[in-house]
């Protein structure tokens, strides 16, 4: 059965893989349209059992953990299964999959599924008394990091401009409840990853971008050519425009080599002076010289760098993203400004969490791979680096090169820490580096404390791992939390030694 042929989902045998956010949002949304679904999950816990007690409340099947056979509810394919619709995080090659595409069966995700139900969703809000109206358009953001922030953004845009929207996808509320939900959007504000444009072949937006390329989920890729091909799946097929970050090549690259409609854009985005067709940076005003009359010699004014919060380098290429599809879709320059001033980032992303003896405390915790780390560093001069943890298949050579001026010291924790030790050693012997040697969560006051040792009043004591934090933490947030009370704590004691 072909994904794109559905037009009646009543007494569908569907697979759905994982029992996490979006695969019970899938499974729920399915079994209300009448499919007969089974969710298959190799975990087999508590969590995981009150999960499937609330699913079969809702007639849904669930498979956990090993079967009788030997086997993993997550290798083998439910007899009769005519469609698997997978959560993100599982890998190509599992063997549920293998199994599906020796069987004929296609695999796609809960986004594919969300853009197969618009017109759906739409029929019961009309039922409901709603006006009958098209299905809301998606504007839609992948890269390898801003993606949050930039999704964020432009919703506080689109709000500004009066519209009804909400930010979506790999992010907050699953898409699928968003389509089917009883609330009326003009507009999405879409975030999507790596993972679900892989699994999302029907995928057409009106305008997307692509913020940035650089290596990450490269296992589950398999290689990097892989990965960027999936980032530009954003791109196929848009109506309006496709923007791209003029300083990294590859993402004009997938512009190019993308299949559009008639008459789509490619819109560029620089912290430079904008050429036409592009918005970009002038005397610390951001302007657009796409979406104006006579873009060969006018420009827009749209807010100021000042109006971007905070005003860091990768933060202003945010914003001009952001602003771009919001005026892809015909928002004004005012609600562009408005919105950037109304927009406040999440918490461990470049945030300031306090200033102890003329030193100031930054946590970028959500910083979790390299490229990530790079643009944070970028940020502050002079810098004492917090780095380390699950390194996921990445090298740090580049990245310590381009900082390396930057760096006053370097202290070291987690599981992968060696690997960035190396790459100091080769590309910064000058550099002090403190290697704690420790994995475990109370490391990182230990670390702060090295940190504010190793700074000089006006430095930057900050942390972006370059790393996942699994090895230490549950995820990036706790690391953050822990960063952020280690240094309460020091400036607690700075306070009692200073009274």
């Amino acid at each position: 059965m072909g994904s794109r042929q559905v037009t009646s989902w009543h007494g569908k045998n569907i697979t759905v893989a994982g029992l996490g956010v979006s695969g019970i949002s899938a499974a729920r949304a399915l079994a209300g349209l009448g499919a007969v679904v089974t969710v298959v999950d190799n975990g087999d816990g508590d969590a995981h059992r009150a999960r499937a007690a609330e699913l079969a409340q809702d007639g849904v099947r669930v498979r956990l953990g090993r079967l009788d056979d030997g086997g993993h509810a997550g290798e083998v394919l439910p007899e009769g299964t005519e469609l698997v619709v997978t959560s993100p995080g599982w890998k190509p090659d599992s063997p549920l999959f293998t199994a599906a595409a020796a069987a004929g069966v296609d695999v796609v995700g809960d986004v594919e599924i969300a853009w197969l139900l618009r017109a759906t969703g739409q029929e019961r809000r009309a039922a409901a008394g709603a006006p009958r109206r098209e299905p809301a358009p998606w504007l839609a953001v992948t890269g390898t990091n801003g993606k949050t922030t930039t999704v964020q953004m432009l919703a506080s845009i689109l709000k500004a401009a009066g519209l009804r929207t909400a930010a979506v996808g790999n992010i907050g509320t699953p898409i699928i409840d968003v389509v089917l939900g009883e609330q009326e959007y003009d507009v999405l504000a879409v975030e999507l990853s790596s993972y679900q444009l892989h699994w999302a072949p029907s995928l057409r937006v009106h305008s997307g971008a692509v913020l940035n390329l650089a290596p990450d989920h490269l296992d589950w890729h398999g290689s990097m050519e892989a990965y960027a091909a999936d980032k530009g799946r954003i791109y196929e097929g848009n109506t309006v425009a496709c923007v791209y970050n003029v300083a990294d090549k590859a993402t004009e690259d997938l512009v190019v080599e993308a299949d559009v409609e008639e008459g789509c854009r490619a819109i560029g985005f620089t912290l430079g002076a904008p050429g036409p067709s592009m918005l970009g940076v002038v005397d610390g005003i951001l302007v657009d010289r796409a979406f104006v009359e006579n873009r060969q010699k006018n420009a827009q004014e749209l807010a100021e760098v000042a109006d971007v919060n905070p005003p860091a380098p990768h933060n202003i290429a945010n914003a001009l993203a952001a602003a771009a599809l919001a005026r892809a879709f015909g928002v004004e320059p005012r609600a562009v400004r408005d919105g950037l001033r109304d927009f406040r980032p999440d918490a461990h992303r470049v945030a300031h969490v306090a200033e102890v003896a003329s030193v100031v405390y930054v946590d970028d915790s959500k910083a979790t791979n390299t490229h990530a780390a790079e643009a944070s560093l970028a940020a502050f001069e002079p810098v004492v680096w917090i780095a380390g943890g699950l390194a996921k298949g990445a090298t740090f050579d580049e990245l310590v090169q381009k900082s390396a001026k930057r760096l006053r010291g370097v202290v070291l924790i987690g599981a992968d820490r060696a690997l960035i030790a190396d790459a100091l050693a080769r590309h910064a012997p000058e550099v002090p580096v403190v290697d704690l040697g420790r994995t475990d969560t109370g490391a990182m006051l230990a670390a702060v404390r090295e940190a504010a040792a190793l700074a000089e009043p006006g430095d930057t004591v900050l942390l972006a791992p370059a790393c996942a934090s699994m090895d230490m933490f549950a995820n990036y947030n706790k690391r953050g939390d822990a960063f952020a009370d280690a240094v309460r704590e020091l400036a607690a004691e700075d306070a009692a030694d200073t009274a």
